[in-house]
């Protein structure tokens, strides 16, 4: 079994949360994965986002709100 860190980004409304997890990889056919504390921290992220609630978010990781581009 191997394990190797990996940036998640967990997009909301106009914002996005990047988050580092952790990947299990092993010779099974659900391999690679998420352990049970990065995949819920993803979840908590999603629900402070949804809520708008940017502080707790940001205590998992990095924060950035998505803004429009015009173009010709």
């Amino acid at each position: 079994m191997r394990r190797r860190k990996k940036t998640k980004y967990v997009h909301e409304g106009r914002y996005v949360a990047e988050v580092e997890v952790e990947l299990i990889e092993d010779d099974t056919g659900w391999s690679p994965y998420l352990n049970f504390e990065d995949a819920y921290r993803l979840d908590d992220v999603r629900d402070a986002l949804r809520r708008g609630d940017l502080e707790s978010a940001a205590r998992y990781g990095r924060v950035y709100e998505l803004r429009p581009v015009a173009h010709q």
